[in-house]
């Protein structure tokens, strides 16, 4: 195997990003802190196509030094919009016709590897703060709670790792249907 060098990668542009017919999804970030944790998940979005992010509360906003470092440019990419609450944020998408799940452990929570997305439908995705998890506000607004099963010691994921798993999981299941 050869590895490719970054001019083999085909890497498309940012204009034509902006074109890609996109991944139903967003993301809705409650009161992330880090910004490296921003950077990273905004990577993400770009590397399946996301609709977009909504930067809520304390969430940071581009553009700004410490995002850029994570990010690597993918803030020009990815369409973005902040909100003061979530809950506007929420109210928004919903007028948009999204199902709103929040990613939070829930007493009853629909289990990652059980959930099965439907055929057109877009969702909105809200991942919470690295301490807090998300809003019980937020919660509440939700369609619905997935979990991502984890089976050590510890009962939590960085929040940048756990939205390229949700991303990367809900991006083959809708590619699938």
């Amino acid at each position: 195997m050869k590895k490719l060098s970054m001019d083999e990668l085909s890497r498309i542009s940012v204009e034509d990003f902006k074109k890609q017919d996109k991944t139903g999804l967003i993301l809705v970030l409650d009161n992330v802190r880090s910004l490296n944790n921003i950077g990273s998940i905004f990577r993400t979005a770009d590397a399946f196509l996301l609709e977009g992010i909504y930067l809520c509360g304390i969430t940071a906003t581009p553009p700004h030094r410490e995002i850029q470092k994570t990010a690597l440019g993918a803030t020009e990419s990815v369409n973005w919009k902040h909100f003061n609450e979530a809950k506007d944020a929420i109210a928004e998408l919903k007028s948009k016709g999204f199902q709103i799940i929040s990613i939070e452990q829930v007493a009853n929570p629909v289990l990652l590897n059980d959930f099965k997305p439907l055929p057109n439908l877009k969702y909105a995705i809200v991942l919470g703060n690295e301490v807090e998890g998300v809003n019980q506000e937020v919660i509440d607004q939700s369609d619905l709670c997935i979990e991502v099963p984890q089976y050590g010691t510890k009962h939590s994921l960085n929040v940048s790792v756990c939205a390229g798993i949700i991303v990367w999981d809900l991006f083959v299941k809708m590619r699938s249907i």
